[in-house]
Order: C-alpha cells, then structure tokens, then sequence
C-alpha cells in the first residue's frame, strides 16, 4: 500500500508498499502535488498511446441513464459524428 505523509519536520514523504520502503522524502507540499502532477502526465501519454478504444466503443457501451439518447446525439454531432443513435433503440 502506497502512502503519503507529513515528516516530523513538517515537510513530506511518500511510503512504497512496493518496495517496502520511503521512495521520496523532504518534498514540500508543492514538490508532492508536482511528482503527482507529472505521473499523471506520464499515465496520460501512455494511454493516448497504447490504449486508445475504437470510438464505436463510446456509442455500443452508451445507456440512457445520465444523459437522454437526444443529448447524448448532440454530443455526437459536436464531436463530428453524423450516424446518430436511435431513440427508439432505448425504449
């Protein structure tokens, strides 16, 4: 289990449940939310990279639940998509 925590001498360190150990210590508040800041930068890259979903996914895996099949059209056509869904589909 990861962790984060506040030292002693009030500055921050991160724990590794992976490796057992302290990885990152004596980082101030905005060092830490900077670490975090660019793994997060890093995860983004990796998935725009390697694990893209065909859009035909986002359409198949749609339910009427949060947003109405005549929203969900709208948002279709804003992303340039002309072969809307079907209302009736849903009934």
């Amino acid at each position: 289990m990861d962790f984060v925590s506040q030292q002693p001498n009030g500055r921050y360190c991160r724990f590794s449940g992976f490796v057992d150990t302290v990885t990152n210590y004596n980082m101030t508040a905005e060092e830490y939310i900077e670490m975090c800041a660019e793994q997060a930068r890093i995860n983004a890259r990796f998935e725009l990279k390697h694990c893209l979903v065909p859009f035909s996914q986002v359409k198949n895996c749609f339910l009427p639940t949060n947003d109405s099949v005549e929203d969900f059209n709208d948002m279709l056509k804003a992303m340039g998509d002309n072969e809307l869904l079907n209302p009736e589909d849903f009934e």
